[in-house]
This record gives structure tokens, sequence and C-alpha cells, in this order.
């Protein structure tokens, strides 16, 4: 959430700003409705003063012997407005911060501006995509080899966007999430943690999934409001939620593994062929609680932890910064990281790395004890994936076969494979 006192101190320069996103705000209501806040606040307190004197007014007439009937009424009257006013002032409020709560957070200074994906700019690239004498399979067909990778059961057991994943596939899919959490708690320095993975309304608020992507989140039914997450981010973050931290805390670093839960509703008709863009997927977190001045180096580390998995596994991929028009909407500044597909031709995203600021911070009212004024202050929040692990397979799958759709398994990966070398 932006800082009010920012929206109230300057509304126009953020609502320039936020054009660059393509959010057009409403500034007229917004106006209006800050105009009604402060006049409810100051009738508010106009109110309470005037109660405050009438009441003493009471002690002193019954002190002085004198019939008390009118001031008791009068007080009786003001209590009412007051009552009143108070109910106007909370509805005005709730409105108030309703709308703010689906204002996207502002880009930094060095996000490009733009309007699409094709708008993003490629900051570097890794590795050569491999030239194959053969035309190389897609991992749909590769993965039917043996009835490894099944989405007619999948189909059968939930819906359309669900996969079984059978013999050396599930394998591979276990052995990617241990040498991604093993890479980043050894090599990294990040505190594995196991999390939740059923949230409430407030984390999913916390982190801004609520109240804009509610049509993208799985509920679940029952008397209370409880969700699947989306993300790993969500339940992570939110562990410091209403929390003061000391500085010698700061920074944190978190690599969770988790199942993610999404409808993709804003996809219909979109990568509805194999495992690029399903309702369940399995991803490695990376989530880093810092001090606001080092969030920006932190975002290129934990950019850098990422891209160390995709190096590691010897798949090429570049890194994408992206513009105005295509960031999320809790971020100031991402990173996409894109890796290379042979039976696509093409880049397809892996991992996302995103600085939110204050944002998510404010929201979840997350602060640190500064020691230089010794007051508390909102700490800084990032995540990224590193990496998703359905994604990584099918890269491993496409990249790694051969003629005879044979997979070979990169090396890194064959200590948790049990030595296996092909597949």
């Amino acid at each position: 959430m932006l800082d009010p006192k920012l929206i109230r101190g300057d509304l126009q320069a953020v609502s320039e700003q936020l054009k660059k996103r393509g959010v057009v705000l409403d500034v007229v209501r917004l106006n209006t409705l800050e105009e009604q806040r402060k006049a409810l606040q100051v009738k508010t307190q106009d109110l309470q003063n005037e109660r405050n004197i009438r009441s003493k007014a009471v002690g002193q007439a019954k002190a002085a012997g004198k019939n008390v009937d009118d001031i008791l009424k009068e007080v009786k009257d003001l209590g009412d407005s007051l009552k009143a006013t108070e109910e106007q002032f909370e509805k005005v409020q709730a409105e108030l911060n309703e709308y703010l709560a689906l204002i996207p957070n502002l880009t930094h200074e060095s996000v490009p501006v733009g309007k699409s994906e094709e708008d993003n700019q490629v900051v570097r690239s890794w590795g050569t995509p491999k030239k194959f004498h053969f035309t190389p399979k897609d991992h749909v067909d590769l993965g039917a080899q043996h009835n490894w990778m099944d989405f007619s059961t999948g189909v059968k057991l939930s819906q359309a966007r669900f996969v079984v994943l059978r013999g050396p596939l599930a394998k591979l899919n276990r052995a990617l999430a241990q040498f991604m959490l093993d890479m980043h708690t050894e090599l990294h320095g990040y505190q594995e943690i196991c999390v939740p993975f059923i949230v409430n309304s407030d984390s999913l608020f916390g982190t801004g999934q609520l109240p804009k992507a509610k049509e993208d989140l799985f509920s679940l039914m029952g008397d209370n409001e409880l969700y699947l997450i989306p993300t790993a981010e969500v339940p992570v973050t939110n562990t410091i939620r209403d929390e003061i931290l000391e500085s010698d805390q700061l920074p944190m670093k978190y690599v969770c593994y988790s199942p993610c839960f999404r409808k993709e509703a804003g996809s219909y008709g979109k990568d509805t062929r194999g495992m690029i863009r399903q309702h369940q997927f399995e991803k490695v977190e990376l989530v880093q609680i810092v001090r606001p001045e080092d969030s920006y180096q932190a975002l290129e580390n934990l950019t850098m932890h990422a891209e160390a998995v995709l190096q590691k596994l010897e798949l090429p991929y570049r890194v994408m910064v992206l513009c105005t028009g295509d960031i999320g909407f809790t971020s100031a500044k991402t990173y996409d990281l894109e890796v290379w597909l042979p039976g696509q031709d093409r880049y397809r995203e892996i991992s996302s790395c995103s600085n939110m600021e204050a944002f998510q911070a404010r929201r979840m009212a997350a602060r640190w004890r500064n020691p230089a004024t010794g007051k508390p202050e909102l700490v800084h929040t990032l995540n990224g994936s590193a990496l998703a692990i359905g994604r990584t397979m099918v890269a491993i799958l496409e990249n790694y076969q051969d003629e005879d759709g044979r997979i070979h398994i990169p090396k890194a990966l064959q200590p948790y494979m049990n030595g296996v070398e092909v597949i």
C-alpha cells in the first residue's frame, strides 16, 4: 500500500507516476473522500471537546446546587451527534482504505516505461541455446513416453491444468526441490522455513493478493475465510506481520519449498498444452526482509541466486527487466529470468524476482527499530522464485533430450537421482 501521506501531499505527482503503469487514478474521488474525512475528523474533535466542556459544567452546576437537567440533555445530544459523526467518519475512512488498497506500487526510477511485455528489456544473457541435429520435441511429447507425464489422469482426478508425474519424472521433481534448497541454504545463506500452505485473508492482504487478485485464488469452503497459497511468498513474508524487528535481526533471508495454487483466471486459452501454466505447481521461493537502504542491492543478489540454479543446471537463459506496463501490482522493480525451451523455440519465464520496497510492509505493519532514531520504521521486502520446479523440469526435458527421446540428467542433479545419468 502506498503511503497515505504521500497521496495526500502530492496526489497529482502520484497520479502521473501511476499513468506509466497504465493506471488512471480517480483523483476526483480521492479528493472528495479526503475532504469528507478531514471535515468529519474536525467535527468529531469539536464535538468531543464540547461534550467534555458540558460534562464539566454538570459537575460545577451540581456543586453550586443548580438544576442540571438542561445541561444533561445537552451532553446527551452532543453524545448522539458524536456517535453519528464517528459512524460517518468510519464509513468514509473504510471507503478510502478500500480504494487505497487497489492502488498499485510506484515503480522505481530505473524501470523502463512501456505498455506490455513487448517493452521489457534484456539485461543480460547466459549460455548458448543448443543446436540439435534433429527436430527437438516439446516436454509433452517427451513426457508421454512410458506415461511418465499423464495429463488425462490429472483431468480425471481434478480438472484441466493438473498433471500426474510417474517414475523418473516424479523422482526428478523431488530431486529438483532438494537440489534448490541445498543450493540456497549452503551456498547463499538462506534459512529454510516450512510454513502453512493454507492462509487467512489478512495474510493475503498483507502481501497484496487481496483484494486485487481474489479471482485468481482458490478459497476453501467453511466458516473461516481461508485460501490455498498462490506462492510461498504469502506465508513467509507474513511471518513478520505486526512485528517490530531489531536492527541485528536484519537482513532476514528465507528459502521455502511449497506447492502453489492458482486459478489462472486471466489466462483463458493461454498455454493450455503441457506444464507451463498449471493450477497446481511447486516452487522454491526466496524471501528477504531488509533495511530500506539495502533493498536494491538485495534485489541484485537475490536475482543472482536464482540465476545460479540455472547456471548449475547449464540451462541457457536471459534476464529481463520488466517495464512499467508489465510489472506486478506490488512490485517497484522486477527482473524475470527466462529459460530457453527448444521444443517451443523461445525463451519462457521461469522466475520473477522483485523488490516491493515498503509496499507490503505498510499493509502488514512490519517494521524495524532504526538504532539511529530509536523509532520503528517500515522494512523493505523482496521475493523471487529460485526456481519454479515444474518449469525447470520442462527446461531439462527439452534441453537435455537426445534423438531417441531419452533425457540426460544434468551433472549437478545426478547425485540427487542416485547417480542416474539418463532416463
